[in-house]
């Protein structure tokens, strides 16, 4: 829905790399566990801290639209995460 109302004329293929930024998720991969529901993953894991987030934040400055959408998408995803942490505390 973001990529569609951003990028109307190409929709699919930017939701496509938007999508394709969950791959920030590999970091779960080196945590032990490598799942816990009971883990919030924002600040936990390397690329879900505040220098990543810095990091996807330049790349919606870059002049490309590939760029811009990874960015974008992988900061949707700590947006979302966040929210899951936040839904911990509840």
């Amino acid at each position: 829905m973001i990529a569609a109302l951003i990028w109307r004329a190409d929709w699919k293929r930017t939701g496509l790399v938007m999508a394709s930024a969950n791959v920030i998720d590999i970091d779960h991969l080196w945590a032990q566990p490598i799942f816990d529901p009971d883990r919030c993953s924002i600040g936990f894991h390397a690329l879900h801290g505040w220098e990543a987030a810095i990091g996807f934040a330049a790349l919606t400055l870059v002049p490309r639209w590939w760029a811009r959408a990874f960015g974008l998408g992988a900061l949707w995803h700590l947006l979302v995460d966040g929210g899951d942490c936040a839904m911990q505390l509840i």
